[in-house]
């Protein structure tokens, strides 16, 4: 009995010296049994997803045999395989919001997702096909994103775009540097790559180096822009870029997916801008390629979207906008307008409008500068309004 007593007072002492002691014992036992680890991410938020997906699009698990059509819900881990018909492309994005555009007729294989507190290392190999992607800005300078082809690796930099195709049969492969930079190794070779700027490898002969066509800027339309025409189909919508040095042509692209597998026009120009007609009410998606005299083209501009709307021919239809709320760079968007009316903010819709005609609605996160937010709603009667907002999203 003494030696319990002595025992219980020695526990007591300690626990009001360091309280913090059974509280480490108790995590690191219930570590154990639970075979896990409080600093590693949890696996659902680690895998990859699709985030678009457009035609015909499979994969293979690492663990399986067979190709199944992938979905929404579809999530990726490492050694999975991705595979795009010819009328087929998705974009998929990793934990860190690194995202990897897979373009048509392409066979990547998920070769690295290590997402973890202090850094997030991602990778594919493009076994065939083209892909392009973007890294967001890490807070840890161990990240890094890369694509592999063949016997080489790009290791892609924070905040930066590329391109990188691949042809087995030929065995050539090329990397592009649209914004930011990166590192190609292969070997004992590096070759380091600024914007615009592109990296030839072929089975014989160095890596080389080159300065590459600059795609053109856009002006209008202006992206996420409604366009409230009377009758859509004879309507002139005015298509304008910058131009771009060096530059004696321009392809303008206009398709009715953000994936440009279902092209709606297809034009070849000498100038910067075009009239284009015979457009129905809908939402499209267009961007310009540039090509210089000795027939070599830019990668593709940035893509804009608008939406062509019919303006309605009975009576117009209420809308107010109550205000603006800035939570730190989302813009919050509220107001009223006839129940049952949709509404398109930003090329958005709103997905809900209450019983009495409210609503509200969080745009994406904006950079900093001043933004006009356009409100174009129908009723329906198929009378149609239009309001705009300005903000001021600061540093």
């Amino acid at each position: 009995m003494y030696a319990l007593i002595l025992v219980a007072l020695i526990f007591a002492s300690v626990y009001f010296v360091t309280p913090g002691f059974y509280a480490a014992v108790l995590k690191k036992v219930s570590s154990a049994v639970s075979g896990s680890d409080g600093d590693v991410v949890p696996l659902a938020v680690t895998q990859v997803k699709f985030v678009n997906l457009d035609g015909r699009v499979q994969v293979k698990k690492v663990n399986s045999v067979q190709w199944v059509d992938a979905d929404y819900r579809t999530t990726l881990d490492k050694g999975d395989l991705i595979q795009t018909a010819a009328d087929g492309a998705a974009r998929i994005t990793f934990a860190d919001t690194t995202s990897y555009t897979i373009k048509a007729d392409t066979l990547v294989t998920v070769e690295e997702n290590n997402v973890t507190q202090e850094q997030a290392t991602t990778a594919v190999r493009i076994n065939t096909g083209a892909v392009d992607l973007s890294t967001p800005n890490w807070s840890s300078p161990n990240s890094h994103a890369a694509v592999s082809v063949e016997d080489t690796v790009a290791q892609i930099r924070p905040n930066s775009r590329a391109s990188v195709k691949s042809d087995p049969q030929s065995k050539e492969s090329e990397i592009t540097v649209a914004s930011g930079s990166a590192e190609v190794r292969r070997g004992s070779e590096k070759v380091e790559l600024g914007q615009w700027q592109k990296a030839n490898i072929s089975s014989v002969g160095p890596i080389l180096r080159s300065d590459v066509l600059a795609p053109p800027d856009l002006s209008q339309p202006l992206n996420l822009a409604p366009i409230i025409v009377e009758v859509p189909k004879a309507a002139t919508i005015h298509f304008e870029w910058k131009p771009v040095k060096d530059a004696v042509s321009y392809t303008l692209r206009i398709s009715a997916t953000a994936m440009f597998t279902k092209m709606v026009k297809q034009v070849r120009l000498s100038g910067p801008s075009a009239e284009i007609s015979g457009l129905d009410a809908g939402d499209y998606f267009w961007n310009v390629i540039a090509t210089d005299v000795n027939k070599k083209t830019s990668e593709v501009s940035e893509t804009f979207k608008f939406t062509l709307v019919a303006q309605g021919r009975t009576q117009e239809m209420m809308l107010e906008i109550g205000g603006t709320r800035l939570q730190g760079r989302i813009v919050e968007v509220y107001g009223k307008t006839e129940p049952g009316a949709a509404l398109i903010i930003n090329g958005q819709p709103v997905p809900s409008i209450g019983g009495n005609g409210s609503f509200q609605y969080f745009t994406e996160p904006l950079p900093p500068g001043e933004h006009t937010i356009v409100i174009v709603g129908q009723n329906r009667r198929g009378g149609t309004a239009k309001q705009q907002v300005t903000i001021v999203v600061p540093k």
